[in-house]
Formats: C-alpha cells, structure tokens, sequence
C-alpha cells in the first residue's frame, strides 16, 4: 500500500499524466453508461413496449465512424449536414480535424479502445515485470497494416457518387446501424471474437498494438500531423541521452533519437515531456512556439466541449428519426441488411 506522501510526490511529477488517466477513467465509465442507456432504449422496441422507454443517448453515434464518414462526404460535397446520426457526424468531424493542432489526443484522453489498451499493458506489466519490444523490421512491416485499412474506407467512399452516399445515409440498415452494432457485440462470437483475443493476448505483451499497428481511426487523425503545426522538440545541448522519454512513451516512439517528434503515431500524451528530468530539454511546440504542457490538453478539451454545447444548442446532435420509425425498425433489425 502507497503512502499517502508518495501519491503526492506522483502528482507533483506527472500531474498532466494523472489527470489524463482520470479523464481516461471518467470518460470510459461516462461510456459505459451510454451503453447501458442504449441497451434499455433498444430493450424498449424489441420487447414491444414491454421494457420502460429510456431516451437514446446520441453520443452512441461516436461509434459509427462509416455512417459518419460517408456523411461527411456528403456535407463537403454537397453541403447537406447529416441528421440521420448529427452527433456522429459532429464527433467524427472534430475528432479528424483536431489532428491539426491536437496531433492525437483523442486517442491519449478519450478513446475507449486506447484507455483498455493501456490497462491491458499495465496488466502485461504486472504478469511478465514488463512489456516486450517489437523487432524494429517487424515493426516497418505492421505500421502500414492501418494505412492500408485506412485507404480501403477511404477509396471505397470517395468512389461512391455523392447520390448514392445520400441514399445510403436513409437506407434502414444505416438508421439502425448503432443498433446492429449493439446486436454484433451481444452476439459476438466465431472469428470476431477470435480476432478480439488475439489483439487482447498481443496487447498483454506489446504496449498499445492495436493503436500502433491496426487501428484506422487513429492512422486518420495521426494524419493532421503531416502539417507539422504541433510537434515536441528535443534540445540536443542538454539532453543527457537517459531515454526517460523513450521508456514512458505509449506509442513506442523513440524520442531520445529525434531533434523533432512529427511522427504521425504521436498522440501528443505529453508523457515524454513530463518524464524529462532536465528542464526546457523536451517542450511541446505550436508552430515552432514553445507552449506550456497544459496547452495540449486543456485546449483540446475546452474545444471538444464547445464543438458538443454548440452542436446541442444548434440543432446538430439528436437524430430526426422518430418514436414511430424506431418501432418499425428496431424489431426487425435482425432482419435488415445492406
């Protein structure tokens, strides 16, 4: 059992460490709980009314990132803003474009899938005293496997005429699309859950795989990186080559090497910056200015609220689809396919 003096010399060394966990926790339970929501509000429908009606939590449309990138295709091409999934099309539009000045920040405070592989790995910790490296040529052969899940999404929508991404966008199989998604995971089993274990068996030994080497989502926001607006530099005068940076780092980066961290997989934690023992040796920067650590994260998430409030108050959250078409729809989603 830690002392209470030594919680507090761990808050007053990594304090933006520790929040980020705490907002990682907060998030990932404030998650949960859409998905008990959405879970009683899809209990309603299917039981025919014999469950209590729970109202549907629009912040399940976070996980709908096709639906979401195909509306985005049509409200750039055509101007025409989703409402079939507004929120979705909202999370996914800021979520893409916070890449810019937040490199991947989504992916170090809110992502569930990166908070459970970070509990996975400290797991791993726990079990083998530590996690494995990767082999640096296997390592250039797995970074492109999400470049290339990527590109697959990506070509297949661009190829499709904005016409036809309208009528996907009203199709029935799009209007529940959270709800087969529901169904997908309360029945999940075969090669779906085959793959699930292995990631989860690979994560346990090597820190934040699926981030790293699979995930699309994250290879798409990591992209706004390639304007090198925001990036950490190292002061090659006074570093002393302790690799605190590089030991600490989630994505496995090798920070004691780089004068500059541009990499697309940076996901702007600040964890290297906060492990550096030398002061002004790693410093966060926002177009070759350098920012207090705080600047990342309170920026991002004053501005993930603002986008959200503005969003609600607009008119752009909860979906058009009525209490009459979830009663027609949700009972024979089992039934509805694309």
């Amino acid at each position: 059992m830690k002392s209470k003096a030594w919680y507090r010399k761990q808050l007053k060394r990594k304090p933006v460490q520790i929040t980020r966990y705490a907002v990682q926790a907060i998030f990932l339970l404030f998650l949960l709980y859409v998905g008990l929501r959405f879970y009683q509000f899809y209990m309603h429908f299917e039981t025919l009314g014999e469950k209590p009606f729970v109202e549907r939590p629009s912040a399940v449309e976070g996980f709908l990132p096709i639906s979401a990138l195909v509306a985005l295709k049509v409200w750039l091409t055509s101007g025409e803003f989703d409402m079939i999934h507004p929120a979705g099309l909202v999370l996914f539009a800021f979520f893409i474009g916070s890449g810019l000045i937040f490199r991947k920040s989504f992916c170090s405070w809110f992502c569930p899938v990166g908070t459970v592989s970070e509990i996975t790995a400290w797991f791993g910790r726990k079990l083998f005293k530590k996690n494995f490296e990767i082999p640096t040529w296997l390592s250039w052969i797995l970074t492109p496997l999400k470049y290339l899940l990527l590109y697959f999404f990506i070509s297949m929508i661009l190829a499709m005429p904005t016409f036809e991404a309208k009528a996907f966008l009203d199709e029935p199989y799009n209007k529940i699309s959270d709800v087969k998604m529901l169904l997908f995971f309360l029945n999940i089993g075969g090669f779906a859950l085959k793959v699930i274990l292995v990631i989860f068996v690979l994560s346990l030994f090597f820190r934040n795989f699926w981030c790293r080497f699979l995930c699309p989502y994250g290879a798409m926001i990591g992209l706004g990186s390639l304007f090198r607006i925001t990036k950490v530099r190292r002061n090659e005068d006074t570093c002393t080559n302790c690799e605190m940076c590089t030991k600490v780092c989630p994505q496995r980066i090798k920070v004691h090497t780089k004068k500059v961290v541009a990499s697309p997989n940076c996901n702007a934690c600040m964890s290297c910056v906060e492990a550096c023992p030398i002061k002004d040796t790693l410093n966060m920067t926002v177009v070759n200015k350098k920012v207090n650590k705080w600047f990342i994260p309170v920026g991002f998430l004053a501005l993930f609220f603002i986008v959200v409030v503005v969003a609600k108050l607009t008119g752009h959250w909860d979906t058009i689809i009525t209490y009459k078409e979830w009663q027609q729809l949700i009972p024979d989603a089992n039934y509805v396919g694309h």
